[in-house]
């Protein structure tokens, strides 16, 4: 059978994500053992079968798929797009799941070659909103930025875009439709910007909201699959907060919702 140049891309395209994705487990495992003094060896290997089963899972859907429209050389077009656009979609999640291990690892291993510069924080969360406004607009989502023009830190750019990004993700893919989304930067004084963000949605059951910002950790695994996402976002946005010199937490909030609070350092010292 003949495939087509559609069906050879993809493949090409899996061999190099499952590549790179082979290079950061190796990374991972350097980590682990440069902290062996402060680890366990149970702790690595969870840490190590994680990053192997979240980047097995979407290459068995990927070869199911490819599979398929091999075996089957008389398959409706429309039935084979169906299935192409389906491997593709999956390779959407290794490309997203590679790219969060390579930021975490940067954070972690390279922290001081991450530029600092000038930043405006409402500008940012401008940014984020627009970025989102056409998924915001489909769930009838409100949109409140309280944060002052001019709430200005000394940071990194690309990492505070990454806090504000994945929280307000979070409240996309969860929190439900129809709810209001509200960052604000509700105290300031000379070494920090403390802020909360919420959402006006489902919440998150007590018993796991102390486990929400683990590496992978899934309050739900069949539908945290479903909206897809690499299952490192919360971790990011923590590993994220502690490089500029903070601190966050999560609760339930009383009217319904999950709010974050978290600083972060005014200037680069």
């Amino acid at each position: 059978m003949t495939m087509s140049t559609t069906s050879i891309l993809l493949i090409i395209l899996v061999s190099v994500v499952c590549l790179a994705g082979g290079i950061f487990i190796g990374r991972f495992w350097k980590k682990a053992d440069d902290k062996a003094q402060r680890q366990s060896s149970k702790l690595k290997k969870q840490m190590t079968s994680n990053i192997a089963h979240e980047l097995r899972t979407p290459v068995t859907s990927i070869r199911g798929y490819l599979e398929t429209i091999i075996a089957c050389p008389d398959m409706a077009p429309e039935k084979k797009q169906t299935f192409l656009e389906k491997a593709y979609n999956q390779t959407l999640r290794l490309t997203e799941l590679i790219t969060d291990m390579a930021l975490i690892t940067k954070m972690e291993e390279r922290s001081e070659k991450l530029h600092k510069e000038e930043i405006d924080l409402y500008d940012i969360a401008e940014e984020v909103f627009d970025e989102f406004a056409e998924r915001i607009a489909e769930k009838h989502n409100v949109v409140e930025n309280l944060l002052s023009p001019g709430t200005v830190l000394i940071a990194n750019k690309t990492l505070v875009y990454t806090i504000i990004r994945n929280l307000v993700e979070n409240t996309l893919k969860y929190a439900g439709d129809g709810v209001t989304m509200h960052l604000e930067c509700y105290s300031s004084i000379e070494k920090f910007c403390y802020l909360t963000y919420y959402d006006t949605g489902a919440g998150v059951p007590n018993e796991h909201i102390s486990r929400i910002f683990e590496r992978f950790y899934r309050i739900d695994e069949g539908r945290a699959r479903d909206v897809g996402g690499s299952g490192l976002g919360l971790s990011i946005v923590r590993n994220a907060v502690v490089f500029h010199g903070g601190s966050i937490n999560a609760i339930n909030r009383q009217w319904g919702g999950l709010q974050f609070f978290f600083s972060l350092r005014r200037n680069a010292d």
